[in-house]
Protein backbone atom coordinates (compact mmCIF):
# COMPACT_ATOMS: atom_id res chain seq x y z
CA UNK A 1 0.00 0.00 0.00
CA UNK A 2 1.45 3.36 -0.96
CA UNK A 3 1.95 6.23 1.48
CA UNK A 4 -0.50 8.35 -0.54
CA UNK A 5 -3.35 5.90 0.14
CA UNK A 6 -2.62 5.76 3.86
CA UNK A 7 -2.62 9.55 4.18
CA UNK A 8 -5.88 9.75 2.21
CA UNK A 9 -7.48 7.21 4.57
CA UNK A 10 -6.21 9.11 7.60
CA UNK A 11 -7.40 12.42 6.17
CA UNK A 12 -10.89 11.03 5.60
CA UNK A 13 -11.22 9.66 9.12
CA UNK A 14 -9.80 12.86 10.65
CA UNK A 15 -12.29 14.83 8.55
CA UNK A 16 -15.14 12.81 10.07
CA UNK A 17 -13.77 13.19 13.61
CA UNK A 18 -13.56 16.96 13.31
CA UNK A 19 -17.23 17.20 12.38
CA UNK A 20 -18.25 16.14 15.90
CA UNK A 21 -20.72 13.77 14.26
CA UNK A 22 -20.41 10.09 14.91
CA UNK A 23 -23.06 8.49 12.75
CA UNK A 24 -23.22 8.81 8.97
CA UNK A 25 -25.40 7.55 6.17
CA UNK A 26 -23.71 6.38 2.97
CA UNK A 27 -24.92 9.51 1.17
CA UNK A 28 -23.42 11.72 3.88
CA UNK A 29 -20.03 10.07 3.43
CA UNK A 30 -20.22 10.41 -0.36
CA UNK A 31 -20.87 14.14 0.04
CA UNK A 32 -18.22 14.70 2.71
CA UNK A 33 -15.56 12.84 0.79
CA UNK A 34 -16.82 14.11 -2.59
CA UNK A 35 -17.12 10.63 -4.08
CA UNK A 36 -19.56 10.39 -6.97
CA UNK A 37 -18.95 6.78 -8.02
CA UNK A 38 -21.02 4.43 -5.83
CA UNK A 39 -18.74 1.46 -6.48
CA UNK A 40 -15.75 3.47 -5.26
CA UNK A 41 -17.67 4.53 -2.17
CA UNK A 42 -18.87 1.01 -1.34
CA UNK A 43 -15.37 -0.38 -1.82
CA UNK A 44 -13.92 2.25 0.54
CA UNK A 45 -16.61 1.59 3.13
CA UNK A 46 -15.96 -2.15 2.98
CA UNK A 47 -12.22 -1.62 3.40
CA UNK A 48 -12.61 0.91 6.21
CA UNK A 49 -14.93 -1.39 8.16
CA UNK A 50 -12.58 -4.35 7.64
CA UNK A 51 -9.70 -2.25 9.03
CA UNK A 52 -11.80 -1.11 11.99
CA UNK A 53 -11.75 2.55 10.95
CA UNK A 54 -15.54 2.63 10.57
CA UNK A 55 -18.22 0.55 12.22
CA UNK A 56 -21.14 -0.65 10.15
CA UNK A 57 -24.34 -0.24 12.12
CA UNK A 58 -26.39 -1.69 9.29
CA UNK A 59 -26.40 -1.38 5.51
CA UNK A 60 -26.06 2.30 4.70
CA UNK A 61 -25.36 3.52 8.26
CA UNK A 62 -21.86 3.83 9.72
CA UNK A 63 -20.17 5.20 12.79
CA UNK A 64 -16.65 6.15 13.81
CA UNK A 65 -17.45 4.79 17.29
CA UNK A 66 -18.59 1.35 18.36
CA UNK A 67 -22.36 0.99 18.66
CA UNK A 68 -22.06 0.43 22.42
CA UNK A 69 -20.49 3.89 22.82
CA UNK A 70 -23.19 5.76 20.90
CA UNK A 71 -26.02 7.69 22.54
CA UNK A 72 -29.08 5.45 22.01
CA UNK A 73 -31.32 8.46 21.30
CA UNK A 74 -28.93 9.78 18.66
CA UNK A 75 -28.69 6.31 17.15
CA UNK A 76 -32.48 6.09 16.81
CA UNK A 77 -32.83 9.58 15.36
CA UNK A 78 -30.05 8.97 12.81
CA UNK A 79 -31.48 5.56 11.88
CA UNK A 80 -34.79 7.18 10.95
CA UNK A 81 -32.94 9.10 8.21
CA UNK A 82 -35.40 11.97 8.22
CA UNK A 83 -36.62 14.58 10.64
CA UNK A 84 -37.74 13.15 13.96
CA UNK A 85 -37.44 13.87 17.65
CA UNK A 86 -37.58 12.04 20.99
CA UNK A 87 -41.03 12.42 22.54
CA UNK A 88 -44.08 10.80 24.16
CA UNK A 89 -43.43 7.98 26.66
CA UNK A 90 -39.65 8.38 26.72
CA UNK A 91 -39.80 12.08 27.66
CA UNK A 92 -42.72 11.54 30.05
CA UNK A 93 -40.99 8.66 31.85
CA UNK A 94 -37.82 10.70 32.27
CA UNK A 95 -39.90 13.58 33.70
CA UNK A 96 -41.66 11.24 36.15
CA UNK A 97 -45.08 11.78 34.55
CA UNK A 98 -45.55 8.10 33.74
CA UNK A 99 -44.21 5.48 36.09
CA UNK A 100 -43.81 2.50 33.81
CA UNK A 101 -40.78 2.55 31.55
CA UNK A 102 -41.42 1.29 28.04
CA UNK A 103 -39.18 -1.30 26.45
CA UNK A 104 -38.42 1.08 23.61
CA UNK A 105 -37.32 4.65 22.93
CA UNK A 106 -40.21 6.63 21.50
CA UNK A 107 -39.73 8.97 18.57
CA UNK A 108 -42.06 11.08 16.47
CA UNK A 109 -41.18 11.42 12.79
CA UNK A 110 -42.16 11.35 9.14
CA UNK A 111 -42.80 7.62 9.06
CA UNK A 112 -44.02 4.93 11.39
CA UNK A 113 -41.37 2.36 12.19
CA UNK A 114 -40.38 -0.17 14.85
CA UNK A 115 -36.77 -1.32 14.85
CA UNK A 116 -33.87 -2.44 17.01
CA UNK A 117 -30.19 -1.54 16.87
CA UNK A 118 -27.44 -2.62 19.24
CA UNK A 119 -29.81 -3.90 21.90
CA UNK A 120 -31.96 -0.75 21.83
CA UNK A 121 -35.56 -0.88 20.66
CA UNK A 122 -37.33 2.02 18.98
CA UNK A 123 -40.89 2.96 18.13
CA UNK A 124 -41.38 5.95 15.85
CA UNK A 125 -44.89 7.28 15.42
CA UNK A 126 -45.74 9.01 12.16
CA UNK A 127 -46.92 12.61 12.40
CA UNK A 128 -48.14 14.76 9.54
CA UNK A 129 -45.56 17.30 8.37
CA UNK A 130 -47.94 20.15 9.20
CA UNK A 131 -47.47 19.27 12.89
CA UNK A 132 -44.08 17.59 12.79
CA UNK A 133 -42.13 20.43 11.26
CA UNK A 134 -43.29 23.01 13.79
CA UNK A 135 -40.48 23.61 16.25
CA UNK A 136 -42.70 24.75 19.14
CA UNK A 137 -41.77 22.70 22.19
CA UNK A 138 -38.71 21.11 20.59
CA UNK A 139 -35.37 21.66 22.33
CA UNK A 140 -31.85 20.39 21.78
CA UNK A 141 -30.96 17.97 24.56
CA UNK A 142 -27.43 16.61 24.16
CA UNK A 143 -27.64 17.90 20.59
CA UNK A 144 -30.70 15.73 19.88
CA UNK A 145 -34.13 17.15 19.05
CA UNK A 146 -36.31 16.38 22.07
CA UNK A 147 -39.84 17.38 23.01
CA UNK A 148 -40.43 19.49 26.09
CA UNK A 149 -42.75 18.03 28.70
CA UNK A 150 -45.70 19.99 27.31
CA UNK A 151 -44.99 18.94 23.71
CA UNK A 152 -44.60 15.30 24.77
CA UNK A 153 -47.97 15.39 26.57
CA UNK A 154 -49.61 17.09 23.56
CA UNK A 155 -48.03 14.54 21.20
CA UNK A 156 -49.16 11.57 23.28
CA UNK A 157 -52.70 12.94 23.53
CA UNK A 158 -52.71 13.46 19.76
CA UNK A 159 -51.88 9.78 19.24
CA UNK A 160 -53.90 8.46 22.17
CA UNK A 161 -56.59 10.81 23.56
CA UNK A 162 -57.20 8.37 26.43
CA UNK A 163 -53.56 8.19 27.54
CA UNK A 164 -52.95 7.73 31.26
CA UNK A 165 -50.58 9.99 33.22
CA UNK A 166 -49.48 8.79 36.66
CA UNK A 167 -48.41 12.25 37.90
CA UNK A 168 -51.11 14.43 36.32
CA UNK A 169 -50.60 17.04 39.03
CA UNK A 170 -47.09 17.75 37.73
CA UNK A 171 -48.35 18.69 34.28
CA UNK A 172 -49.08 22.34 33.56
CA UNK A 173 -52.29 21.75 31.63
CA UNK A 174 -52.58 25.40 30.55
CA UNK A 175 -49.18 25.08 28.84
CA UNK A 176 -50.25 21.79 27.24
CA UNK A 177 -53.44 23.39 25.88
CA UNK A 178 -51.39 26.32 24.60
CA UNK A 179 -49.03 23.86 22.89
CA UNK A 180 -51.98 22.03 21.33
CA UNK A 181 -53.31 25.35 20.02
CA UNK A 182 -49.91 26.38 18.60
CA UNK A 183 -49.48 23.02 16.86
CA UNK A 184 -53.08 22.87 15.64
CA UNK A 185 -53.84 19.69 17.59
CA UNK A 186 -57.39 19.08 18.73
CA UNK A 187 -57.62 20.11 22.40
CA UNK A 188 -58.33 17.26 24.78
Amino acid sequence: MSTGKISTIQERIVQLSRMREYIFHTGDLANIWQIKNKNTLYTLLKRYTQKGLLNRIYKGLYSIDEISKLDPYLLGVKAMHGYCYVSTETVLYEAGIIAQKTNYITLVGQKSKKFSIGGHHYHCRQLSDRYLLQDAGIIKKNNINTATLERAVADLLYFNPRAHFDAREHINWAKVQNMQQILGYKKI
